[in-house]
């Protein structure tokens, strides 16, 4: 029971901060209805400058940094590259982001090259232990900001004049725009959104217990791309259920992978796109996505 809680508590927290990369794709999706495959190399620029700056500047400066810098590579990916293509077909942006991620992703893996770098962060490998159950201070803090951004976003999605401009442009563009909401700044200002939040992810995924930033932390965005699909594109909420139940199923199939070993090695890293299929048969739209409806 003490392991099942263990892991139970990973998996929330480590879902927390897949919550928080799902929901830099639904934002992006809302705004512009385009898949952005770029995303991995958002949250890699703002882990990068996270690292590099903070032994110069300090952990709090250096994030912050490392968010400012996500955001505006997320601005300027938008800006000279997805504002040329507006209006193409959708799948031709997504092919075009999948370009961008290669570019940004090869320049930053040149920079990172073999090395290990640590975030600085102030948690260490401390630890908390309350009865039988120990979990890593990193884990409480990714949970708790986390869920303070999260419910951030969500009232500002809900009160401000930007999260009103972005639900009429995800509800009709082409009426929003009469309207007199400029698309582009609504697009623009989802990219810089979704780099920030990457950046923040960024730094959960790369403290303890795992060694430091890697050019592969970036892959981690793709765990995170299972829980905004089951959850719903298009559903803000969905990618908060999404990533949790993505980050419960990998920490307890990791952590009972010895159990399991009929289903082979790995199983881990294989079970969020195993619960995303199961979602997908029987809700095509995921969990919390809007249905299309086509007149035939």
């Amino acid at each position: 029971m003490t392991t099942f809680a263990e892991l139970l508590l990973n998996g929330v927290s480590l879902g927390s901060v897949y919550a928080l990369i799902a929901l830099g794709f639904v934002v992006i999706f809302r705004a512009t209805e385009v898949v952005n495959f770029a995303h991995a190399s958002l949250l890699l620029a703002g882990g990068y400058v996270t690292a590099v700056l903070h032994e110069s500047i300090g952990f709090w400066p250096a994030l912050l940094a490392g968010i400012g810098g996500a955001a505006l590579v997320g601005a300027g990916v938008e800006f000279l590259v997805m504002r040329r293509y507006r209006g193409s077909d959708q799948s031709v942006l997504a092919i075009v982001t999948i370009g961008v991620d290669i570019l940004l992703a090869t320049e930053l893996t040149r920079r990172i090259g073999t090395d290990i770098l640590s975030p600085g962060d102030p948690w260490g490998d401390a630890v908390v232990t309350v009865g039988p159950v120990t979990l890593a201070q990193t884990r409480i803090a990714a949970f708790l900001v986390a869920a303070l951004l999260i419910t951030a976003f969500l009232l500002a999605f809900r009160h401000t004049s930007w999260g009103v401009a972005m639900r009429a442009a995800a509800e009709n563009q082409e009426t929003a725009a009469l309207m007199g909401i400029r698309l582009g700044r609504v697009s623009l200002g989802a990219w810089a959104v979704a780099g920030g939040l990457a950046a923040v992810a960024a730094l959960f995924l790369t403290v303890f217990p795992t060694p430091g930033l890697e050019r592969t932390t970036s892959l981690a965005a793709m765990k995170a791309f299972p829980a905004a699909i089951l959850g719903g594109l298009d559903s803000t909420t969905g990618a908060l259920v999404g990533g949790l139940l993505v980050g419960v199923t990998e920490s307890l199939a990791t952590g009972y992978q010895g159990d399991l070993t009929f289903l082979g090695r790995g199983i881990g890293d294989l079970a969020p796109y195993l619960v995303m299929v199961a979602v997908l048969l029987l809700r095509p739209a995921g969990l919390f996505g809007t249905k299309e409806l086509s007149r035939v």
